[in-house]
């Protein structure tokens, strides 16, 4: 059995006040063990350590799903499974949270009830899937399912953060190199062209007025893209913030495609998943809509919830939605005729699986036009800004 230490603050036959630690398998043991010890609790705490403190990944739950989820098929009980995943799990937090997560239910509780302390860590779409799992009895079916969903999700985040990788090199130098020609190059050629009487053209003296503002109040600057990214972060961690930078990563080319791809991909993927695990239609809409992330998404989920609810067809209900693509809509509409939805779920989920995947490795392709052009207008501008003036002092000069 897995033990915990778990701090107390309790009160002796005595009267006085005791603080101390308990090891235990769960909370409601250890306030039997003090109990029985003459000792009345006031408060019981699991003790924390630097262990519960670190950071744990995607694809390291995925891969412990993964193995809960074979042990569970080899009819291996959970609280064994749990502690034979435990001694060879490498993250000190994600080992912490096996063992607790063992110990409760050891003590009773359900798996899903157990992880609950973790939902910051498993996510709410996890927990809740494994709680309709329990209830159907297909623990191991919707665990391998899981982590096939997790390893996909992560897999796809990296091969779009690795074709970002080229664009965003590419523009942070542009960034760099124009801040330079700016700050210091076109300052000293219009100084030159100023001590020998030539007119400056409208664009040197407007860049010009940028470099030397730039030498002049630097910190401003900083400061300027310091408070930018504070906002966005600030906008990031607000509901509303979360829908208008959503709808403005829609507007971009080819993001917006993929980031729709993945939410349909992912959203069917949970949906489907959820229906084979045993939920209602709706409960599986709900949880599919949360498991998604998408903020533009939530509307079309309200209104298929509320109107299935109703009494409406889910056919129908599909036919309002903004959002949904109209491939998900046909084909959730010909699953409910054919009473299928959950297949015709993962058949849409493979089609946004292998069509996000081709985009994501053809990002930097499709993007790499758009770079040309954007590089093309800077070199032009600054060299316009600087040529203009050497023509008109030629000019002078004949």
């Amino acid at each position: 059995m897995s033990v915990l230490t778990y701090n107390f603050k309790a009160i002796n036959k005595a009267g006085r006040t005791v603080r101390s630690s308990v090891d235990a398998a769960s909370e409601s043991e250890a306030f039997r063990r003090l109990s029985t010890e003459g000792l009345t609790p006031v408060w019981i705490k699991h003790a924390k350590d630097r262990a519960t403190r670190g950071r744990v990944r995607t694809r390291e739950i995925a891969a412990f799903t993964g193995q809960f989820g074979v042990l569970i098929g080899a009819r291996v009980s959970i609280g064994d499974a749990l502690l034979s995943i435990s001694e060879q799990e490498s993250n000190p937090r994600l080992k912490a949270i096996i063992q607790q997560t063992a110990g409760r239910i050891e003590a009773g509780e359900s798996i899903a009830a157990a992880l609950t302390p973790h939902r910051a860590v498993f996510g709410e779409m996890y927990i809740e899937t494994i709680r309709a799992a329990e209830k159907s009895g297909s623990l191991g079916k919707v665990l391998e399912h899981l982590s096939e969903l997790m390893e996909r999700s992560e897999e796809t985040r990296r091969q779009v953060k690795g074709a970002m990788m080229y664009p965003s090199c590419v523009i942070v130098v542009l960034v760099i190199a124009v801040a330079f020609l700016i700050g210091f190059v076109i300052p000293k050629f219009a100084r030159m062209f100023k001590a020998r009487n030539v007119e400056l053209p409208d664009l040197t003296r407007v860049l010009m007025f940028v470099g030397e503002s730039l030498q002049s109040y630097w910190w401003a600057y900083l400061g300027a893209v310091g408070l930018a990214i504070f906002i966005v972060r600030a906008m990031l961690k607000s509901e509303r913030g979360r829908e208008v930078i959503d709808r403005l990563m829609h507007r971009v080319p080819v993001i917006g495609t993929l980031l729709r791809g993945a939410a349909m991909s992912r959203f069917c993927h949970v949906m489907g998943m959820s229906i084979s695990a045993g939920l209602g239609l709706i409960e599986s809409i709900e949880l599919a809509g949360r498991s998604a992330a998408r903020p533009m998404l939530k509307g079309d989920v309200a209104l298929l919830t509320s109107s299935v609810r109703a009494g409406a067809r889910l056919t129908d209900s599909l036919r309002q939605c903004t959002y949904i693509t109209p491939f998900t809509r046909r084909m959730l509409s010909s699953g409910e005729a054919s009473g299928e939805v959950g297949r015709m779920c993962a058949v849409v989920a493979r089609h946004y699986d292998r069509e996000s995947a081709h985009t994501a490795k053809n990002i930097s392709t499709l993007i790499e036009p758009v770079l040309v052009v954007v590089i093309a207008m800077v070199v032009l501008v600054v060299a316009l800004a600087i040529f203009l003036p050497m023509w008109n002092m030629v000019n002078l000069v004949g």
